[in-house]
């Protein structure tokens, strides 16, 4: 994977519904000694899946919509929970703006076939307190591949 296109995932800020309010995070932190002392959120299983621009091709606003809302009715029918999260960039310039699904205690293996199925470059997968950048499209890298990261809490 292009390092440029790695760097540029792992400092995507996610925002993530959580009791006490939206959690911002980065996967790119240091190193946590302890998971525990992690948002509780964190501690749990879950996926950050999105239907918005396979392969990174612009769609039209409207394709992009429909798209996602087949994403959320396909997991809704796999009885997940699944609630609002938004992914975007760190750059004061920066207009980039994603919307995704936070999908509670996922099977990872089924949270990749999902990342296939609508084409994504890479899905977000957490278990055990750390968050891994997991490839989804072969011509990216190799499906499965997987890159660990660090949660950082954004202020």
């Amino acid at each position: 994977m292009d390092q440029n296109l790695l760097r540029s995932y792992l400092s995507t800020i996610y925002e993530l519904p959580t009791n006490a309010g939206l959690l911002r995070v980065s996967l790119d932190g240091d190193i946590a000694t302890d998971p525990s002392m992690l948002p509780e959120l964190l501690q749990r299983p879950f996926a950050i899946l999105t239907a918005y621009n396979p392969r990174s091709m612009l769609l039209p606003k409207r394709v992009n919509d429909a798209r996602h809302q087949v994403l959320r009715d396909l997991l809704i029918l796999g009885v997940y929970r699944v609630e609002h999260a938004v992914g975007y960039e760190d750059e004061p310039e920066g207009v980039w703006r994603e919307p995704a699904w936070l999908v509670h205690s996922m099977d990872r293996d089924e949270a990749i076939s999902f990342g296939r199925v609508f084409r994504q470059n890479t899905i977000v997968y957490c278990r055990n307190g750390r968050p891994e950048l997991v490839v989804t499209d072969p011509t990216c890298d190799d499906t499965g591949r997987t890159f660990v990261g660090n949660w950082r809490v954004r202020t």
